[in-house]
């Protein structure tokens, strides 16, 4: 095959390939040396390999978000697959290559997803929820259409946090549909806001990372901060009864405090919140493992599903017809 991709590779299989460095840790080994624990990442998605014997310098040279040269085979090892390193050199500028080609994308063009999620925004009838929104939407429209929904869970690829977004909004409104007692408005309000302070928490799509206010403070109380700037900036009164609903949704959205929570769910459609963000979350990991798959067998461990294994069917051809998650 030619210009293989990082997942094309079978395991037991050489490979020689240029990727991006999309997480590197320099850890201590149990022989008392040090290693270099490395997620390498195009636009296939990711995969972790060690770099033993490494030293600091190794740890400055191979920095997040540069491109390498791997020369390694790819093998499983507890159930994940990884790269057995062989030898590993640094990548150029002077190389030409396209930083674009080793960033993972969501799999609907933004244009779609913009027009998904400002469909939802005209149906808010409620003006000061559709003020607030439209607001921070606009403030944070090149981060919130560009950014990642995680650093490595669900939905970290570029366009993910958007793409998040406008999943969990066809969920709200199929179940707006079935329950006429919610009130959608709310319920999608609150799924546009939830997430959006990730654009505070994190630093972009290419080679993320945490900021100090996202590991400080958590995107749950950034934007709950955001939508009483938005209040006050448009004269609505920060403690009316509709702006303090809007808040409690996005500090409560994660349901437990051992889980980020600044509050349990207290209203119905916060509790529904919470649910619809768990099962987007859940579909999409088990999605994504799945897709590498092969039919009859068990997926690898999806960690943020107790690091259970889940099983493809043998004549599933669902997942083939949709474009490739991580």
């Amino acid at each position: 095959m030619i210009n293989k991709k990082l997942l094309d590779y079978n395991d037991g299989e050489e490979m020689d390939i240029v990727v991006m460095l999309k997480d590197a840790q320099l850890r201590p080994s149990r022989n008392g040396k040090q290693y270099l624990m490395l997620y390498f990442s195009d636009s296939s998605g990711v995969i972790r390999g060690n770099y033993w014997n490494a030293s600091a310098s190794d740890a400055e040279l191979f920095k997040v978000g540069s491109l390498v040269e791997v020369n390694g085979r790819r093998e499983e090892y507890q159930d994940h697959p990884q790269i057995r390193i062989y030898s590993m050199r640094l990548v150029g500028p002077e190389e030409g290559y396209d930083m674009s080609e080793f960033v993972n994308s969501a799999p609907i063009p933004v244009s779609d997803l913009k027009n998904e999620i400002n469909q939802k925004v005209d149906q808010i009838a409620n003006p000061n929820w559709k003020r607030v929104v439209k607001y921070l939407l606009h403030k944070f429209e090149r981060q919130f259409f560009s950014f990642p929904a995680g650093k490595s869970n669900h939905h970290a690829v570029k366009n993910g946090l958007a793409f998040h977004t406008a999943t969990m909004l066809k969920d709200a409104e199929a179940i707006a549909n079935n329950y006429p007692q919610v009130n959608r408005e709310l319920l999608y309000a609150g799924c546009i806001l939830h997430d959006m302070g990730k654009v505070y928490e994190m630093t972009g799509p290419v080679a993320t990372k945490y900021t100090a206010e996202g590991n400080l403070i958590g995107h749950l109380v950034l934007i709950d901060e955001e939508i009483v700037l938005a209040a006050d900036e448009l004269n609505i009164d920060a403690h009316s009864e509709d702006i303090l609903l809007l808040r409690h949704m996005v500090i409560s959205h994660h349901g437990l405090p051992e889980y980020g929570a600044a509050r349990r769910p207290a209203t119905l459609e916060a509790e529904l919140l919470h649910k619809i963000d768990d099962l987007d979350a859940t579909v999409y990991a088990i999605t994504n493992a799945l897709q590498h798959t092969v039919p009859g067998e068990f997926s690898e461990m999806v960690r943020s599903k107790d690091n259970r294994r889940f099983y493809r069917p043998k004549h599933d051809n669902n997942l083939d017809n949709f474009k490739k998650l991580e």
